[in-house]
C-alpha cells in the first residue's frame, strides 16, 4: 500500500527545518551592499570582492517565529489573493463567467466549419494563440503577479472544453514562465540584469527573440500533447479528483438565461460612466513603457467610450454580458495601469476588489449579501494564502542563518577553474538553484550579476551571456518553487494540490532546464550581435 502523500503545509515545513539544518553546517557569509542606480531606479546591490565571514547563525527554534516573519514579508500577496478570491467569488456567483465560457464555446462550433482551423484543431488554435499573448506580455513588461486573477478564467474554460485544470494553469501560468524564461524587454529581469552589468539596456535582443521563439515552441507542442491525451481520456489527469469542483459547476442554457437588467446595473454603468469620462479629462494622454520605448496614446479616453458605448449594448443583451463587460475592461485597465503608471499588487488588487462589488450591486445584491458572499470567497482561498506565507518563513531561514552570501561566494570561487562553456553553465545551475530561494527576479539580479557580470571578464566569457544564464535560471523554475507566492497562489485559486503539480511539472521542467543548456551554446560559440 502507498503512503499518502504529505500535505503541502508539511513538505513546505520540512523545507524550513532543512534550510536550518544547512544554517548549522555552511559557514555564515556577507557581502557589503550599495545603493546605485538602474536605469533610474535606486537598487541595493552587492560590492564586488566585499565578501567576509561573519558569525556563524544556525536557526533553532527560529524556524516558528519564521513562519510568522514569512506571513510579514508576503503580507502584499496575501491580500492581493485574499481580495482576489473574494471579488472573484461575488461576480462568479452572477454566473456571468460560465454565460462567456459557454458564448466562446458555441463561436467555436462555428469556426470548426473552416477547413484550415479544423485541419489544425480549433482548440488547439485557441490554446496556442492565448499561451503566446501571455508569453509576449511577461517577455515584454514582466507581467507576474497580475496572472493569479486570469486563473479563474481559464480554468473553467479549459475545463469546459474538455481539459483539466493543469491545462488552463499552462495557458496562463506556465505561458508566464515561458516569457520569462525567454525574456525579450522584461525590465525586472532583463532590464535590471543588463543595468547592473553595465551592458547597453535590451542589446543582444536578437538572440533573446529568438529563443523566445523556440522556448515558447518547445513549450506550448508540450502542453498541446498533453491537453490532447487529458481529452482523449479525462481520467489519466493527476487532478482529475480534484477538479470535481469544477465540473460540477454545470452547465448553462444560454437560450434560457435571465434576461432582466436591474435597475441598480443602470445606475453603475451611469456612475462608472461619469467616473471614467472625468479620468479622459484629467488624463487625456497615458505614456505607455514597452522596454526603452515610450509611447503617448490616449488610453484611458478611448477605453472610457468603449465602455460607455459596449456598456449600453452589454446591457440591452442581459446583466451577464454587462458583468463580463466590466471583468474586460478591469483586465484592459489593468494593463494600462501596470505600462502606463507603474500599478503593482496593491492597485491590481484594488481594481478587482471594485470589479466584485460592482458586479454585485449591478445584479441587485444588497450590501449583506455582497459581503457574506466576499467572506465566502475570502474562506474559500484562505489555503492558498496561509500557503504563501508559509513558504516566506523559508526565505526568512536562509537570510538570518547568513548562509545565501556564502553559497554564492562559494559557487563563484569554484567557477574559477572551469572554461568559458562550462562556466556559463555552472552559473546557469546556480541561478536556477537559487531561484528556489529567491524566486524575485530583480532580488536575484541585485544579488548575482553585479559579482557574475565581473567573473565573466576575468576568463574572457561575454557579460551578455551571463545575463542569458540568469534569464533562464530565474524562468523555468519559477513553475516550481514551492517559495514563489506566485505560484502558490495559482495553484490555490486554480484548486491543484502542489504535490500533484510538482509530479506533473517535473518531466516538463527538466526538458526546459535542458534545452536552456542547448540555447546557452551559441552564446559562447557563435559570434552574436550584442555579445
Amino acid at each position: 500500500m502507498l503512503k499518502k502523500v504529505p500535505h503541502t503545509y508539511v513538505i513546505i515545513f520540512f523545507i524550513i527545518i532543512f534550510s536550518a539544518f544547512l544554517s548549522w553546517i555552511i559557514p555564515g557569509g556577507e557581502f557589503d551592499r550599495e545603493m546605485i542606480d538602474v536605469n533610474g531606479t535606486m537598487r541595493e546591490v552587492v560590492v564586488n570582492g566585499s565578501f567576509h565571514y561573519v558569525d556563524n547563525q544556525p536557526q533553532t527554534w527560529q524556524i516558528f517565529s519564521a513562519i510568522f516573519k514569512g506571513f510579514v514579508n508576503t503580507s502584499n500577496i496575501i491580500a492581493f489573493v485574499l481580495l482576489i478570491g473574494g471579488a472573484f467569488w461575488i461576480m462568479n456567483h452572477s454566473r456571468a463567467i460560465d454565460v462567456g465560457i459557454y458564448s466562446f464555446l458555441r463561436m467555436t462550433k462555428r469556426l470548426e466549419k473552416n477547413r484550415i482551423l479544423a485541419y489544425l484543431g480549433v482548440n488547439n488554435v485557441i490554446i496556442t494563440g492565448i499561451m503566446l499573448l501571455f508569453s509576449l506580455f511577461v517577455a515584454v513588461f514582466g507581467m507576474s503577479e497580475e496572472t493569479i486573477a486570469f486563473i479563474i478564467i481559464f480554468v473553467p474554460l479549459a475545463i469546459s472544453m474538455g481539459y483539466d485544470s493543469i491545462t488552463g494553469v499552462s495557458m496562463v501560468f506556465v505561458a508566464a514562465g515561458l516569457g520569462f524564461a525567454g525574456a525579450i524587454l522584461n525590465p525586472f529581469t532583463i532590464g535590471i540584469a543588463q543595468g547592473l552589468s553595465n551592458l547597453p539596456l535590451f542589446s543582444g535582443i536578437e538572440y533573446r527573440f529568438v529563443c523566445w521563439i523556440i522556448i515558447n515552441l518547445v513549450g506550448i507542442t508540450y502542453i498541446l500533447r498533453y491537453a490532447n491525451k487529458i481529452k482523449k481520456n479525462p481520467r489519466k489527469s493527476v487532478v482529475y479528483e480534484d477538479d470535481a469542483y469544477w465540473r460540477d459547476r454545470g452547465g448553462i442554457n444560454l437560450d434560457e438565461i435571465d434576461k432582466r437588467k436591474p435597475l441598480a446595473a443602470w445606475f453603475v454603468y451611469g456612475f462608472l460612466s461619469l467616473v471614467l469620462a472625468y479620468i479622459s479629462f484629467v488624463e487625456p494622454i497615458t505614456t505607455m513603457s514597452v522596454g526603452t520605448a515610450e509611447y503617448r496614446i490616449p488610453a484611458l479616453p478611448v477605453l472610457s467610450a468603449l465602455f460607455i458605448i459596449g456598456g449600453g449594448l452589454s446591457l440591452r443583451k442581459s446583466i451577464h454580458f454587462f458583468v463580463l463587460q466590466l471583468l474586460t475592461f478591469t483586465m484592459l485597465f489593468l494593463i494600462v495601469g501596470v505600462m502606463g503608471y507603474g500599478w503593482y499588487v496593491m492597485e491590481i488588487a484594488t481594481l478587482f476588489f471594485a470589479l466584485g462589488l460592482f458586479s454585485g450591486i449591478s445584479m441587485g445584491y444588497g450590501g449583506n449579501k455582497i459581503t457574506k458572499l466576499f467572506i465566502t470567497g475570502t474562506a474559500d482561498i484562505l489555503s492558498a494564502a496561509m500557503v504563501i506565507g508559509l513558504a516566506g518563513g523559508i526565505i526568512v531561514i536562509l537570510n538570518e542563518g547568513k548562509i545565501i552570501d556564502t553559497i554564492l561566494y562559494g559557487v563563484s570561487r569554484a567557477m574559477s577553474d572551469f572554461g568559458q562553456l562550462a562556466s556559463v553553465s555552472i552559473m546557469y545551475v546556480f541561478q536556477t538553484f537559487l531561484n528556489v530561494f529567491i524566486p524575485s527576479g530583480s532580488g536575484k539580479a541585485a544579488l548575482t550579476m553585479p559579482m557574475m557580470s565581473q567573473f565573466s571578464d576575468l576568463i574572457g566569457l561575454s557579460r551578455q551571456a551571463t545575463v542569458v544564464a540568469f534569464q533562464f535560471g530565474d524562468g523555468f523554475t519559477n513553475m516550481i518553487t514551492p517559495t514563489s507566492g506566485v505560484l502558490i497562489g495559482v495553484l490555490g485559486v486554480a484548486r491543484i494540490p502542489y504535490e500533484k503539480w510538482l509530479k506533473w511539472v517535473t518531466p516538463f521542467i527538466i526538458i526546459l532546464i535542458i534545452l536552456g543548456f542547448l540555447l546557452l551554446i551559441p552564446t559562447v560559440t557563435i559570434p552574436l550581435n550584442g555579445f
